[in-house]
């Protein structure tokens, strides 16, 4: 029979939809992006690209040339502008304000086809290390209240290239999204005073079944309510509020748990197209602010990565509900995720 679950940091509830249960190989293979061609992303094309931010280089060389390993750019065609002032105004019940904010990305690597589930676990902690300074260097804009960093893999998860990259955009608001799971993790501290990520962490590694890789620093599992098949949630295994603050030992041990489920997706799934967030805590430092809204901030907030494969599509009862149909549980995901072997 088919169950409801309820998310407890969203609050919204999924549909587990059992009948319509659904094995890893029972899912349509997404097309490829078409690899063929010219790629600015590549090495020896730098001149084709907006100006270099940053780079992690294996030579000396300057900006703008061949010898490095991650590079940062400007995206060409950005959601928002890094220059100006936001200007906020009411227009009788409604609010705007211009569109500035920044939009970078982070190329992974100079080779073309060295994805991250590939590559090698030192590589993964370099572009997860440009992430964190990334956004470390973004928090220092006072105009920005949040900074999201999310990758696109594949066609039908938004990537208009092959080249292995993730982006960042720094907005002049908290996104809905993160504003409710802010709201929940709060509710349940001033209520507990306990950590709502870390209460549900324990209760998973409690239980199990919904465990993929439990390691020493980082968990990998699959939410109880699942939004989509084979969804992973990553967390420190221990409180940890900012993803900024986080050292490169734990970057060391990041790269092996990420890199772990990627592999595990990549093989389970048949290379599938997928999304990952990291949802991190806000810009406390960001003006105008409410002066006691984030004072327990760092007691009650736990950054994690929302890993979701696109093997499903969002269509008229989940737009119109706010309701998700997963016709594979979670139980039985985490189930294929452990049994690959790598």
């Amino acid at each position: 029979m088919p169950e409801l679950r309820r998310d407890p940091i969203q609050k919204r509830w999924v549909i587990i939809a059992s009948e319509r249960s659904r094995r890893p190989d029972d899912f349509p293979r997404a097309e490829p992006l078409r690899t063929g061609g010219f790629c600015p992303f590549c090495e020896g094309n730098e001149s084709k690209t907006p100006p270099e931010i940053t780079a992690i280089r294996n030579i000396r060389t300057s900006r703008d040339q061949p010898g490095w390993e991650v590079r940062v750019v400007p995206n060409k065609f950005p959601a928002l502008q890094i220059e100006g002032a936001l200007d906020r105004k009411g227009v009788g019940i409604y609010n705007r304000m211009n569109g500035v904010g920044a939009h970078e990305v982070i190329i992974e690597t100079p080779q073309h086809d060295m994805n991250l589930a590939d590559a090698p676990v030192d590589h993964v902690k370099k572009v997860l290390w440009m992430c964190r300074e990334r956004l470390r260097d973004l928090l220092r804009d006072l105009r920005f209240k949040y900074i999201l960093i999310f990758k696109n893999y594949g066609a039908a998860a938004g990537a208009a290239l092959s080249h292995p990259h993730t982006q960042l955009i720094a907005t002049p608001v908290t996104p809905l999204t993160l504003a409710e799971e802010l709201t929940s993790a709060k509710e349940h501290y001033l209520d507990k005073e306990r950590c709502l990520f870390c209460d549900l962490i324990q209760q998973e590694l409690d239980s199990g079944d919904r465990i993929v890789i439990a390691g020493s620093q980082f968990i990998a599992m699959t939410p109880f309510a699942s939004r989509f098949p084979f969804e992973i949630f990553i967390a420190p295994r221990y409180h940890n509020h900012s993803f900024a603050e986080t050292s490169d030992d734990m970057l060391d041990q990041l790269a092996l748990v990420l890199k772990e489920v990627l592999l595990r997706i990549k093989k389970c799934l048949i290379d599938p197209p997928y999304n990952f967030v990291v949802h991190t805590i806000p810009n406390v430092k960001a003006r105008p602010r409410r002066a006691t809204y984030w004072e327990t901030l760092e007691l009650d907030f736990h950054w994690h990565i929302e890993l979701i494969p696109r093997l499903t599509q969002v269509a008229g009862f989940e737009w119109g509900t706010g309701f998700y149909i997963n016709p594979t549980a979670p139980e039985e995901a985490a189930k294929y995720l452990r049994e690959v072997k790598l």
